[in-house]
């Protein structure tokens, strides 16, 4: 048995024993959440009782391959920005290309950004790359804290030596890089941008926590729409409330929907007026099909050796969806007929993360279905993916007052600050039903060893 498979099964016994048999510590955990703002609409955001555990080899070696992939990823970037011929294979929208050319005053790729990951003992394979602040960096710290003390974990600790992995502190030490960086020197106010459906008013809860967080640390910080910023005598404002950091909150093509480039937030951002955290550069990351680029060998040839190892190691094969010749394996294929007849080895997915385009899973499908989803990503920009086997892990859950012992599918999310890995959080989703409410974040706690 690993040291992995130790720490999980002293969990699990530990509910067998007298002092966990009832769900008293399970409140605890319910309870904490509610209090600090981790259950909106009183749904809890961590839907298990237990973190997830990595160890530290594992961690290790994901947080090394993910820098090397950051890395690799950002001289895609370069390349994009340098020839209108690779920018066009990202398949941006040409609004989205003429903010990825204005200069953030910064060099870095992303500020923040997460690789998702599925992570199978000695080996782990990355899917997809966010950079839009995702809730796990900031629920990452508060929900460590919640568990690291809970009594179980209390308990599991006599034996095994944890290390919390957090996420706020290493985000806002990032933000104010970027910020000296630009050439700004004043103690920052910060906005955090993000959208609103129509019929929703209040800020949301992890912008709000997240504010809180900036504010304890020393800086004014507030939650705004792009409805309510305005750009006067060079100075991003809501209010009265004067804007020196934009953490945005918003995708660019969700901004796009509602607004033009003559926004205050765009001519404040061309103008140097603030700082951009992440800039509309970091869209070139959220494209499925910066994947298709890493996994071309005609684009990546001149990288340098180990990225083209973690790239050739770490990355499904993937290309963008379009009739024509492509290689797969050494060999020549059409690709539109090859992924025709091999659909149980696909996935087929929207370029964008926040178009309304869903996803398919060949081996999930018919043969009929299959076709219908290959006629729908030739007619709209879509990427195909070699099919990566999802993760599960056994979790503790409380359903109807008594504790149940649930498979989980487990997804880890490498938290990468100004292209190196600090901290990691896990999404957690129920295997059992695709209609299941049991789904959300976990910390993530490396297993350091024995005590």
């Amino acid at each position: 048995m690993t040291l992995l498979d130790e720490a999980v099964a002293r969990c699990h016994r530990l509910l067998e024993s007298s002092p966990f048999q009832d769900a008293a510590w399970a409140h605890i955990i319910l309870d904490e959440m509610t209090v600090r703002n981790l259950a909106p609409g009183g749904r809890p955001v961590c839907p298990v009782l237990r973190p997830h555990f990595v160890t530290r080899r594992q961690y290790d070696n994901l947080s090394k391959a993910a820098e090397l992939l950051y890395s690799a990823i950002d001289r895609i970037r370069q390349m994009a920005l340098a020839n209108p011929a690779v920018m066009a294979r990202l398949e941006m929208l040409p609004a989205e290309k003429m903010l990825a050319n204005i200069d953030p005053g910064y060099p870095f790729l992303a500020v923040t950004s997460l690789l998702d990951t599925q992570l199978q003992n000695g080996s782990f394979r990355f899917v997809e790359c966010s950079a839009d602040g995702p809730p796990g960096i900031v629920y990452a710290d508060v929900l460590s804290e919640i568990f690291y003390d809970n009594p179980l974990i209390k308990e599991v600790r006599k034996r095994f030596k944890l290390r919390q992995t957090g996420g706020g502190k290493q985000l806002l030490d990032a933000l104010l890089t970027a910020y000296q960086v630009v050439g700004k020197r004043k103690i920052p106010r910060i906005a955090i941008v993000e959208a609103r459906p129509p019929f929703k008013s209040a800020p949301s809860p992890e912008s709000l926590l997240l504010a809180e967080q900036f504010r304890q640390a020393g800086y004014p910080t507030e939650v705004v729409t792009p409805e309510q910023l305005e750009y006067r005598n060079g100075q991003l404002v809501r209010g009265d409330f004067g804007i020196d950091i934009v953490y945005r909150r918003i995708s660019a093509q969700e901004f796009l929907v509602r607004f033009d480039l003559t926004h205050p937030l765009v001519r404040a951002y061309r103008e140097g007026a603030i700082c951009m955290v992440n800039s509309f550069r970091s869209e070139m990351v959220q494209k499925k099909a910066v994947f298709s680029l890493l996994s071309d060998e005609t684009i990546t040839a001149g990288f340098p050796l180990a990225e083209r190892k973690a790239i050739r190691e770490h990355v499904p094969w993937t290309r963008m969806m379009r009739p024509g010749k492509t290689t797969y394996q050494g060999q020549v294929i059409d690709l539109v007929d090859f992924v025709l007849q091999h659909r149980q080895n696909f996935v087929l997915k929207p370029n964008d993360p926040s178009s309304d385009l869903q996803s398919y899973i060949g081996s999930e499908v018919e043969s009929g279905a299959w076709e219908r989803a290959l006629r729908t990503s030739l007619r709209n920009p879509y990427v195909v993916q070699e099919k990566v086997e999802l993760v599960e892990a056994p979790f503790p859950v409380l359903i109807s007052g008594a504790i149940d012992i649930r498979p989980m599918r487990v997804e880890v999310h490498p938290h990468i600050y100004l292209g190196k890995v600090q901290g990691c959080s896990s999404e957690i989703t129920d295997s059992t039903s695709s209609f299941s409410t049991l789904t959300g974040l976990a910390p993530t706690f490396i297993l350091e060893g024995n005590t």
